[in-house]
């Protein structure tokens, strides 16, 4: 199986601070010419706190692209040569106050491959010992402890809306029914 378009010319639209946005005018296989616009992102993670009781840590914080709060997982984009897991210890501290103990990764994948290359890490965290918070300036997130049994009732309910929560959240469960079987 070859490579389905040709890249004939890029064009960068927009460069930010996380995201670039990109013109590709590409060649099909028919030899049709047409246009794919791209975002760039460096990779993210997410992490999934779990304390020892069995209670998950979610964050809650205002989402300006949606205009409204969301209660999710901590996350966050990883810097220039950072590794994932080190993404996910700091963003885990800078968010929650907590330390992991271990970050098992639960899986990876990519958010949106119809129109970015963003790839996500999602870890497991555990052994927690709590520290002292370090949002960013920009940032105001509220801690929140949820029974795992909560969590579940929050995404059938509709109030958890958010993909990478979803997953980590489903997933953990589903490894953890089948390490039972």
């Amino acid at each position: 199986m070859g490579v389905y378009l040709q890249t004939l010319k890029t064009e960068v639209v927009y460069r930010g601070r996380v995201v670039s946005l990109l013109k590709n005018t590409v060649s099909l296989p028919t030899g049709q010419i047409t246009i794919r616009e791209k975002i760039t992102h460096p990779g993210s993670v997410g992490i999934l706190p779990m304390l020892e009781n069995g209670n998950l840590i979610l964050v809650k914080q205002f989402r300006y692209v949606i205009g409204s709060y969301l209660l999710e997982i901590p996350a966050g984009t990883i810097e220039e040569g950072e590794s994932p897991e080190e993404c996910a210890a700091r963003e885990l501290l800078e968010e929650t106050g907590y330390h992991a103990g271990k970050l098992n990764l639960i899986t990876s994948f990519y958010l949106a491959p119809g129109y970015s290359d963003e790839f996500m890490w999602l870890f497991e965290a555990t052994d927690l010992s709590c520290g002292e918070m370090k949002p960013m300036a920009d940032e105001s997130i509220e801690v929140k402890e949820v029974s795992l049994k909560e969590a579940l009732n929050l995404i059938k309910s509709g109030v958890i809306k958010d993909a990478k929560t979803i997953c980590a959240i489903l997933l953990s469960t589903a490894s953890k029914q089948s390490d039972v079987r």
